[in-house]
């Protein structure tokens, strides 16, 4: 591959992904609802979910999923009821938010928070059609290795995905810490942070399938 040729997918790439979309706009509910630290570590288990797909994509897998109805279908819904469950119980806890802050996260709750990251990046389909839609029209076949094309393609997704939504991420707790000087608005802003990833959830599951 030549430079130009990464430039240009990068670039495809971030018009892409700085577009709020299911990821982005979950980085923005938890960021809301829990604070900025839980929602830079949702990015990273986001960036994580989002190399399995390129994995997936790169060992032919991708290209079924984004072409059967079915298949494409189930991981839209599999992330769509795990977006909405993570809003319910967002709301469901918000005012657990009234004393906590962006640095006490326990070892076993930053573990779940990059779980919960790893599984909304895992199920995007709005990634995993772009990713077995595009990564193939910038391998180029005569160099041979196109797994390894398309993983190195892949890991720029996975680069931009991070750097994008962790200014998402900081710009939401920004936003957050500046607005919580009283456990009551702590409070409205994690019920708000709920509404939005059951927002994103539901409009997840009654999308259509991309052309």
């Amino acid at each position: 591959m030549s430079v130009g040729q990464v430039l240009v997918f990068a670039l495809t790439a971030f018009v892409l992904i700085v577009v709020p979309g299911p990821s982005v706009l979950f980085t923005i509910g938890r960021a809301l609802s829990v604070g900025r630290r839980a929602a830079l570590l949702t990015v990273a288990g986001n960036a994580v979910g989002l190399c399995l797909q390129v994995a997936a994509v790169a060992l032919g897998l991708g290209a079924l999923v984004a072409e059967s109805v079915a298949a494409f279908t189930a991981l839209k819904l599999v992330g769509a009821a795990y977006l909405i469950y993570l809003g319910v119980r967002a709301i469901r806890h918000r005012r657990d938010r009234t004393s906590a802050t962006d640095v006490t996260l326990a070892p076993a709750r930053t573990r779940r928070v990059l779980w919960e990251g790893f599984v909304v990046g895992a199920t995007n389909p709005k990634m995993i059609v772009f990713l077995a839609a595009g990564l193939p029209q910038f391998v180029d076949r005569d160099a041979g290795q196109v797994t390894a094309q398309m993983l190195a393609l892949g890991a720029v997704v996975a680069v931009v995905a991070l750097v994008s939504d962790s200014v998402w991420a900081l710009a939401a707790g920004t936003a957050r810490t500046w607005l919580a000087r009283s456990p009551r608005r702590v409070e409205t802003m994690g019920g708000a942070g709920g509404l939005a990833m059951i927002g994103v959830g539901a409009g997840l599951a009654v999308s259509g399938r991309p052309d």
